[in-house]
């Protein structure tokens, strides 16, 4: 059995709470002290690093789009507003994941990241598929609806 639900901790009383993707834009409120859930924050890319890479991506619930980039990157400061567009499109059902290979090298050689930018497609903690260069949104979403 498919399991399409997310656990979000509360901000005020840090309770983990289940709550169903189809209702993620109901404002689900916490069980425990009925403050509204932050899902705004599902609306924008995570950065990650090497630190936090294995949780946020391997072990995400969601499927996650990966963005290997670097701040001097030209193409890669292109992508960067199509992501956050994404981000709030696919809320609750896609995870945009965002890596600054200069600051995390680690992840970078793991993956042999030779080339920014450079984006992977993970699901159930396996890249699905490997994508390079600045592409346009229509692509991406292509992509995307692959691994939805």
């Amino acid at each position: 059995m498919k399991d399409n639900s997310l656990i979000l901790a509360c901000s005020k009383c840090g309770a983990k709470n289940r709550v169903p993707v189809s209702r993620i834009d109901e404002s689900p409120k916490c069980g425990k002290c009925s403050k509204v859930l932050p899902i705004e924050l599902l609306s924008r890319p995570v950065n990650v690093s090497d630190n936090t890479f294995d949780q946020e991506v391997l072990g995400s619930k969601l499927p996650v789009f990966v963005d290997c980039w670097a701040p001097w990157c030209g193409p890669c400061r292109a992508v960067g507003p199509i992501l956050d567009e994404l981000a709030a499109k696919y809320r609750g059902r896609l995870k945009i994941a965002k890596l600054n290979v200069d600051e995390n090298s680690g992840i970078g050689s793991r993956y042999a990241i030779s080339s920014v930018p450079t984006m992977f497609l993970v699901k159930n903690g396996r890249i699905i598929d490997t994508l390079m260069g600045a592409l346009p949104k229509e692509q991406l979403e292509s992509q995307i609806a692959r691994i939805l």
